[in-house]
């Protein structure tokens, strides 16, 4: 090979792979909050599987463990808060929304919903005082854990016939700026009480999954954060994780 072929060659390799590394979206994992479920480990309840689609799918992926803050998120294109324990600051609420008015996008799984109340609020969104039982497509007979399929319009859940939540939270959005996407059977029931029986309990059809939008960019609120964890990782959770993946990108 002679040397100028070698030369344009080199510089060619060269100038794909800068190209597919200036191309790569960075997704920032959070890490700052207590998550206690990690995309580094792999056991059954963390997250490796989750963060392998992520890479698969081409995203660069990035552990946020510092404050969420306009510098934090200045290099990133979405984040992902899963499974938060500790609750966010008022600045950064704030951060996260100039975040997405500027094109960010931000996914969330509830694990406790109480520690993301002021990020919700600011998304008006509310959640249920209690996890949700449901009457219908439960498995393994635990009301706590079932199949959902009633669907809205959303390219997360394009080609997703279900998908399974084991222990989630009931989401209600406040105003027209998010939507119920995904929801329960109109048989569903939060145990107000704690009696484990139903009685006089809230039946409805209760929201699992609220999308918006926020100037240029948006949001997705789940209200489950096992439904990414490595055991249950099934192929209707794994497709809906692969469609979250390419809409975090």
């Amino acid at each position: 090979m002679s040397r100028l072929v070698l030369y344009i060659f080199v510089t060619l390799l060269f100038g794909t792979l800068t190209l597919q590394n200036a191309t790569a979206q960075t997704v920032l994992i959070d890490s700052g909050h207590n998550e206690r479920f990690k995309i580094g480990e792999n056991g059954p309840l963390h997250l490796s599987g989750f963060a392998e689609i992520l890479q698969t799918g081409g995203a660069r992926i990035e552990v946020l463990d510092e404050p969420i803050s306009d510098k934090s998120l200045e290099s990133a294109n979405s984040l992902v808060i899963s499974g938060a324990f500790a609750p966010l600051k008022p600045a950064e609420v704030e951060a996260l929304v100039r975040f997405m008015q500027r094109g960010g996008k931000l996914a969330v799984m509830l694990h406790i919903a109480p520690p993301l109340k002021s990020l919700l609020d600011r998304l008006n969104i509310s959640y249920t005082n209690g996890v949700i039982l449901e009457e219908e497509n439960v498995i393994d007979s635990v009301n706590l854990n079932f199949r959902v399929n009633r669907f809205g319009n959303h390219p997360v859940l394009q080609g997703v016939h279900a998908f399974s939540l084991y222990g989630a939270w009931g989401l209600i959005n406040q105003d027209e700026s998010a939507r119920v996407i995904a929801s329960t059977s109109p048989t569903a029931w939060i145990d107000l009480d704690r009696s484990k029986i139903k009685k006089k309990e809230a039946t409805a059809s209760f929201g699992v999954v609220i999308a918006g939008e926020l100037g240029k960019g948006g949001f997705l609120v789940f209200g489950d954060d096992a439904i990414f964890q490595n055991k249950f990782l099934d192929d209707n959770n794994k497709a809906l994780a692969v469609n979250l993946a390419n809409w975090l990108k």
